[in-house]
């Protein structure tokens, strides 16, 4: 973000207490095609031993095999989700739907994760050291995806088809990502230090979408409710929104910015009761 804006997070939703159970999956070697692997959450690797979990099922195109025709596992899963921890150490680029819908506990991978982790996730946390592909946090309802590297296109958006994606919890994203950021969001906070591309925020309807960084065009078209913020410039302005004012802090939910900030409202091509924040930095969009 341009210089004199910072952020105030008032409080942390991720850290999580207590005694956790580790299990560490290593991989065997390079995998040619991508595995479907819903199964690596706490929620089901908690109660079972290092053999157990090896047995769960993974999908590679049209045939399921065992986790540990892939991975090394070692250690057991908690007795809860929420004192299990699981550590992929390698990449796990080419391996999707890791920690869908998980409910509670730890992940953290060690390289960079494929499609759709986190998907669909309730709460818990995972963290990921290096770069995620596309629809990381799609729908995500809870917990805390904290994405060290890049992000592909679709994080937190809604499915193909549907209108509403993310509703709650919290994606951290160190780098920058791709296209149609927060697509269909209803809640929770997306926070971006890069840049984004294009339609960042599209058919936003809640929440708070913050990018340090600049946007490509489109930000907040279709957008209905909900709050974008945005840090750097934005290259092509989408046409319907409305200057309100000029601010020198953003408040929403938990997070809090201070800087010259400037409102507008939309997006009006969409709808004229529609009830969007964008608020964009004035230094770096003087022509607005």
């Amino acid at each position: 973000m341009t210089e004199g804006v910072l952020i105030h997070k008032k409080t942390d939703t991720g850290k999580i207490a207590g005694e956790m159970e580790e299990v560490t999956l290593i991989p065997k070697g390079k995998i040619d095609i991508k595995l479907e692997a819903d199964v690596i959450t706490p929620d089901s690797f908690a109660g079972k031993s290092a053999g157990e979990i090896g047995t769960l099922s993974v999908w590679q195109g049209p045939k399921t095999y065992p986790l540990s025709d892939f991975f090394e596992v070692i250690g057991n899963g908690g007795s809860s989700a929420a004192e299990t921890l699981i550590r992929i150490k390698g990449d796990a680029m080419r391996v999707k739907r890791i920690g869908e819908g998980m409910s509670a506990g730890k992940i953290e991978i060690e390289g960079s994760a494929g499609m759709h982790v986190g998907t669909g996730m309730k709460g818990g946390e995972i963290v990921v050291y290096g770069d995620v592909d596309s629809w990381a946090g799609m729908e995500m309802l809870g917990g805390l995806l904290h994405i060290k590297g890049n992000a592909g296109d679709h994080v937190g958006c809604a499915y193909r088809g549907k209108w509403h994606g993310m509703k709650g919890g919290r994606i951290v994203i160190e780098g920058s990502a791709r296209h149609n950021l927060g697509g269909g969001m209803d809640g929770g906070e997306i926070l971006v230090d890069g840049n984004v591309e294009g339609f960042c925020g599209i058919r936003q309807n809640g929440g708070l979408i913050v990018v340090k960084g600049g946007a490509l065009r489109g930000v907040g078209a279709e957008m209905a409710g909900g709050t974008i913020v945005v840090g750097g410039k934005i290259q092509r302005f989408a046409p319907g929104f409305e200057f309100v004012s000029m601010e020198n802090k953003v408040t929403s939910g938990e997070v809090e910015l201070i800087g010259e900030f400037k409102k507008f409202t939309g997006d009006y091509a969409i709808s004229k009761r529609a009830k969007g924040a964008l608020y964009v930095s004035a230094d770096a969009n003087p022509e607005l």
